[in-house]
């Protein structure tokens, strides 16, 4: 699926409440200027059995009380299948997202301080990590732009 209907199915899917859909429509040249850096229209992201997306809390080698707390986007299912079966005690499946998708469900999760999309199946190299307050800056900026004063005519007087 491509990136613009990726973003027409979160416009058509948003509540119907008159203001949702506009958000959708104003940040998604955001959305989309951050899922074109990166390799897959697709990822697969490991859920709990009640749909909650399975997060992962790395620390720091040197400063152990430095955390964060990431969520893993698989380029395969099979790549993910792996992941699950290393290390993850619970029941948990893979789910194929849209890329669009996860990028607008990281603005939301609050717990959580990036999403690390693994390009390649050797997932120790070539990952791109998003964070949240990266991408909520760049939506910031975007909502700036499409809000930026209008100028006012030279013949007012």
């Amino acid at each position: 699926m491509d990136l613009e209907a990726q973003i027409q199915l979160l416009i058509d899917n948003a509540p119907h409440d008159g203001i949702t859909p506009q958000l959708v429509t104003a940040i998604a040249p955001a959305l989309k200027a951050i899922a074109h850096q990166l390799s897959h229209s697709q990822y697969y992201i490991l859920q709990s059995v009640e749909s909650e997306w399975v997060l992962t809390t790395l620390s720091n080698r040197a400063n152990p009380r430095l955390e964060k707390r990431v969520i893993y986007a698989f380029p395969t299912l099979k790549d993910a299948s792996l992941a699950s079966s290393a290390g993850i005690e619970e029941q948990v499946i893979a789910t194929e997202i849209p890329v669009t998708h996860i990028l607008f469900q990281l603005v939301a999760l609050e717990t959580v301080d990036s999403i690390v999309f693994f390009e390649t199946s050797d997932m120790s190299t070539n990952a791109v990590e998003v964070r949240r307050s990266d991408l909520q800056n760049r939506i910031q900026q975007q909502l700036q732009k499409k809000r930026s004063p209008r100028q006012v005519p030279p013949d007012i007087a």
